[in-house]
């Protein structure tokens, strides 16, 4: 682009100085609606994939279901043939399918858990619980039980226990008293509260009981043995690949959170398809803009066109004169746009707010997401002039003077 064709595009831009800014107006809003939804969902669904994930691992590794009972052909058949409870196992050899996990690339952290039903009581007061055995070290790399502690740390010892604080309301304790835990098989613990959580959900605080790993395998009889592994991943989305690959080299059941909340995966997905329609078709109304604008600025410019190329401008000049308008629309149109997002996002993260009163989302630009919409804008500003340029660079300087 020498100056000469600068000179030009600018003057052709000034002198249709109306159509120049609605066309600006309509790149400016398009590249604003593409950042700020874009922005906006995928910080919504971190959102709420923090929270749904942030009290359950990514991955769970579980002993294989039983093999059903065989009955040959001689044996007598009953009216109706129950499928068999399956009752609460050990994980196999659980040491090295943990040590395997931990080996695994894209694996974060692993945690052994031996978990299974039991019972609490405090005087008078009898509740249905899931006794949950972890080592604290370990659990706090998979589930960030740090960030939910109301009351005491997560730190637990011989006889200790951590419960939440809907469950401690039901039982009328706190720090410091002593409940019983009663499990299936008749085993009873008394145990001392050193810590109240609170995990905002309300199932879970009414029901789970932390202890140590060695107390839950006593308690549930499982010693030495664990219920499940829990794994949490580095990618989210990598969870469910990463568990098909480790259930095939163990041959036990593996699931990770993308089957156990299909729901939740499925409404990410429709999201993120509705974003992607609604940016196609503001880059497709987009480019529909540039291009008529143009094709009716060489219509109104043919005799100056013509002139120009009477005068000696080359073909390739004039048509570089139309694309570069394009570009100027796709690069102006981009950064105005960009600021416009993010005004956008501060006025929406200020007005709607959760539940409990904190934001939403963060008002924040990924600079890699104002790069790509500034880039598409470029390019489809050029694109858009195309047309209307190889119209322009095609035209007869005769024809062209005399209308």
């Amino acid at each position: 682009m020498n100056r000469f064709e600068w000179l030009l595009a600018l003057r052709f831009l000034r002198e249709g100085r109306m159509q120049s800014l609605l066309i600006l107006a309509g790149v400016t809003g398009g590249v604003a609606v593409i950042i700020f939804l874009t922005q906006l969902i995928n910080q919504l669904q971190g959102t709420i994939i923090d929270r749904v994930l942030s009290s359950q691992a990514h991955i769970v590794i579980r002993p294989a279901e039983e093999a059903p009972l065989r009955i040959t052909p001689d044996q007598y058949l009953a009216a109706q043939v129950q499928p068999r409870g399956q009752r609460l196992r050990s994980i196999d050899q659980w040491e090295s399918i943990a040590q395997l996990a931990r080996q695994t690339p894209g694996v974060r952290a692993v945690s052994p858990v031996a978990s299974g039903p039991a019972f609490a009581r405090h005087n008078l007061a009898s509740k249905s619980i899931a006794l949950v055995g972890m080592i604290p070290d370990n659990y706090r790399q998979v589930v960030k039980m740090s960030n939910y502690m109301i009351k005491g740390n997560f730190d637990l010892s011989g006889d200790q226990t951590i419960i939440g604080k809907d469950l401690a309301s039901d039982l009328g304790v706190t720090t410091g008293d002593r409940i019983q835990i009663i499990t299936e098989s008749g085993t009873q613990q008394t145990l001392t509260i050193v810590a109240l959580f609170d995990l905002n959900n309300k199932d879970l605080n009414k029901r789970w009981v932390f202890t140590t790993l060695r107390m839950s395998q006593s308690l549930l009889n499982i010693p030495g043995g664990v219920s499940n592994i829990d794994l949490t991943v580095d990618d989210l989305f990598q969870a469910k690949r990463l568990a098909q690959r480790l259930s095939a080299q163990t041959g036990l059941l593996i699931e990770s959170w993308m089957e156990t909340n299909s729901g939740l995966l499925n409404a990410l997905s429709n999201q993120t398809v509705t974003n992607n329609l609604i940016r196609i078709f503001i880059v497709i109304i987009v480019a529909l803009g540039i291009t008529s604008v143009l094709v009716v600025s060489v219509v109104q410019k043919q005799k100056e066109i013509g002139i120009l190329r009477a005068m000696g401008a080359k073909r390739g000049q004039v048509m570089r004169i139309f694309l570069l308008q394009g570009a100027l629309f796709g690069t102006l149109g981009s950064i105005i746009g960009a600021s416009l997002s993010f005004a956008l996002l501060t006025l929406f993260s200020t007005v709607y707010k959760a539940s409990d009163g904190s934001a939403l989302f963060a008002a924040q630009l990924d600079p890699k997401l104002v790069i790509m919409a500034t880039t598409v804008a470029m390019v489809v500003g050029i694109l858009s002039a195309l047309v209307p340029a190889r119209r322009a660079a095609h035209m007869d300087p005769v024809q062209a003077i005399r209308s």
